[in-house]
């Protein structure tokens, strides 16, 4: 991999990363929220593999899997909350987590 073919994929990876956190700070719907961070996830996993394939180690490989793992554990707990939230309060906007105390 030429340092030229890096920078490409690091231009996507943080225009990815950059999309999910614009994304995340101005949306208050919890769905569109969990979206934008699972696209910040996949900025860093294009990342970790094109710095990876750039040094010719499988670090930045295996790194991914591990995101990619804790990634499907976030998704589940968040898809959980997002039910039981909607399920309480009949709408999906952000605000609503404030009134729940415990």
């Amino acid at each position: 991999m030429t340092q030229l073919a890096l920078q490409h994929y690091l231009a996507v990876g943080a225009i990815l990363f950059a999309i999910g956190l614009i994304g995340f700070m101005t949306r208050r719907n919890l769905i569109v929220m969990f979206l934008c961070t699972e696209l910040m996830f996949q900025g860093v996993a294009i990342n970790l593999i094109a710095f990876g394939r750039f040094w010719g180690n499988l670090a930045g490989q295996a790194f991914v899997i591990f995101v990619l793992v804790i990634a499907a554990a976030e998704a589940s707990l968040a898809l959980g909350l997002v039910v039981l939230l909607f399920r309480q309060r009949n709408t999906l906007d952000a605000d609503a987590w404030r009134d729940l105390k415990g």
